[in-house]
């Protein structure tokens, strides 16, 4: 069973008991935290909007940390322009500790797997008079290309 979530800007597949680093979070060390999921697999999967309502990600908030510095360094050259900048990603470490889906998503996850995939209906030809009814609709008139303009007649200088 895993689920993946959506935080900072960035998805995750995560399990039961693991361990990652995610853009920081504004909450306290030691607390748990919900994760949006966007996807739940188990026996199923769950991919609408209706199911995933009913499905709980939540993780405990091990530790604040700063990623490793990356060093970013601008030259142009023969223009005496030379930057020497630096970043530190903030990041905190979660433990994801459950992955859960309530009984009423099971069941419909239930029914959405075992229901086929029923094709579309045909027209019956009530519904197809009154389309045969309405006069066509004229195509507007496609534009013309400009004529191309005659060149101007070239002036020679005779030595007047």
């Amino acid at each position: 069973m895993y689920a993946i979530v959506k935080t900072g800007g960035k998805q995750y597949r995560v399990e039961r008991g693991q361990t990652l680093l995610v853009e920081r979070l504004a909450v306290d060390e030691g607390s748990n935290v919900a994760l949006e999921p966007i996807l739940y697999r188990s026996d199923d999967a769950v991919f609408d909007a209706a199911g995933l309502k009913k499905v709980k990600v939540t993780a405990k908030v091990l530790a604040h940390e700063r990623g490793e510095k990356l060093r970013v360094f601008k030259f142009k050259p023969k223009r005496g322009y030379k930057r020497r900048t630096g970043h530190r990603q903030e990041l905190t470490r979660i433990e994801v500790t459950d992955i859960s889906m309530g009984a009423a998503a099971r069941e419909t996850a239930a029914k959405s797997a075992a229901k086929p995939v029923a094709a579309k209906p045909a027209a019956t030809e009530a519904s197809a008079e009154p389309a045969a009814a309405k006069p066509a609709a004229a195509k507007p008139a496609a534009a013309k290309p400009a004529a191309a303009k005659p060149a101007k007649p070239k002036e020679t200088s005779d030595g007047a």
